[in-house]
């Protein structure tokens, strides 16, 4: 890949077309790298590095990945950030294939509707890969989980979660049995009804998911308990609680 390739991956569009996306720094160049060693199209990632960045990759990077030097005009025409670390990878989006979308056993999925605001999708990723077995579904119109905000948030787990775009509620219906929400008039979280399902539906962070599609889903209500202080929990913060609450 070129370097002016590279360049257009900030945007969404060019991210699809290329099948690419970015991750900057050492942290994540080195999730990658342990990444690899389970998902094979992950070593076809190229390198992009500043001069002083040779010693390092020479010291820490045991995968042969193609490596090209840029000067620091053009890393910081790649960088999303103000302050480029001169490091940065163009990885290859996972293959898909038919496999990847049937059911793992004993994995859960957390669908997203129409989620908008990266650090929330990079903190649930986070979560769902500390934990493990969970599946994240994404509706159309939801924040593009490749997106460079997204996957600095995510601190590599964006390699170890199982990850589908533009999926329909109408899809996740026919795909799950056994579907549950969160309402305010839902039975409480630490009901034993609650581990007892497939797929855990959440909406928008503004909107949440309109309640005639829950109901035509059959998704069954549950509640976070609180104090009744403020309105609503942050999206990532609700989904967290619900993931520990799955796994404990």
């Amino acid at each position: 890949m070129k370097v002016d390739d590279v360049k257009k991956l900030q945007h969404r569009k060019y991210r699809e077309e290329l099948h690419h996306f970015l991750v900057e720094g050492e942290h994540l160049i080195l999730e990658l790298q342990k990444a690899a060693a389970t998902q094979p199209h992950l070593a076809q990632s190229q390198l992009f590095i500043t001069e002083q960045y040779q010693d390092w990759v020479a010291e820490n990077i045991s995968l042969n990945l193609r490596t090209t030097v840029v000067g620091h005009k053009a890393m910081s025409q790649m960088s999303d950030t103000k302050s480029p670390q001169g490091i940065i990878a163009a990885v290859p989006f996972a293959p898909v294939q038919a496999s990847n979308l049937q059911p793992v056993k004993n994995e859960r999925a957390v669908y997203l509707y129409e989620i908008q605001d990266p650090g929330n999708l990079g903190t649930i990723l986070r979560t769902l890969a500390w934990f493990g077995g969970f599946r994240c579904l994404l509706s159309a119109n939801s924040v593009d989980p490749y997106n460079p905000k997204v996957v600095r948030s995510s601190m590599g787990a964006i390699f170890h979660v199982a990850l589908e775009q533009y999926v329909a509620l109408e899809v996740v219906a026919e795909r799950y049995t056994r579907i549950a929400c969160l309402d305010m008039q839902g039975k409480a979280l630490s009901d034993r009804g609650f581990k007892e399902f497939d797929c855990y539906v959440f909406g928008n962070e503004a909107r949440g998911v309109p309640r005639e599609q829950l109901e035509a889903m059959q998704a069954q209500p549950f509640t976070i308990n609180g104090s009744g202080a403020i309105e609503s929990l942050n999206l990532a913060s609700a989904v967290n609680m619900c993931v520990y609450e799955l796994v404990r």
